[in-house]
């Protein structure tokens, strides 16, 4: 379900959709998703879900969170919750630096994130 709703959410944005658990990227869709499909992910972002938290961030932002081993300049996290417990995130990644994320697509991880979440419960 996740891949679907991964490329889904790709086919809409034009972005990289990944979704994660706790530990590995488990869906990715868009362009350069072989970088990140089944990869580890950092412990930055480990942390980031951890402590529940959302985020947009260039590249050149104390903000940015190393994802895993792959490029990209642009970044939206939001962390999923399902029962109480935060169990991974949906990310939208982009590698144009002159495409700055904003509350657009803060919103829409957000969104996703909430969606999957719901999904999860069921």
């Amino acid at each position: 379900f996740a891949g679907e709703y991964a490329e889904s959410l790709a086919h809409t944005t034009g972005y990289l959709v990944l979704i994660t658990d706790g530990d590995h990227v488990v869906a990715a869709s868009g362009s350069g998703k072989r970088d990140f499909e089944g990869k580890p992910i950092s412990g930055q972002l480990e942390e980031i879900i951890g402590e529940r938290k959302s985020l947009v961030a260039s590249d050149d932002e104390k903000t940015f969170v190393k994802l895993t081993a792959g490029e990209y300049r642009q970044q939206a996290i939001s962390t999923i919750i399902c029962e109480g417990d935060a169990i991974g995130a949906v990310i939208l990644c982009s590698r144009e630096e002159r495409e700055k994320m904003g509350e657009t697509e803060s919103k829409l991880v957000a969104a996703a994130a909430g969606f999957l979440g719901r999904q999860m419960e069921q």
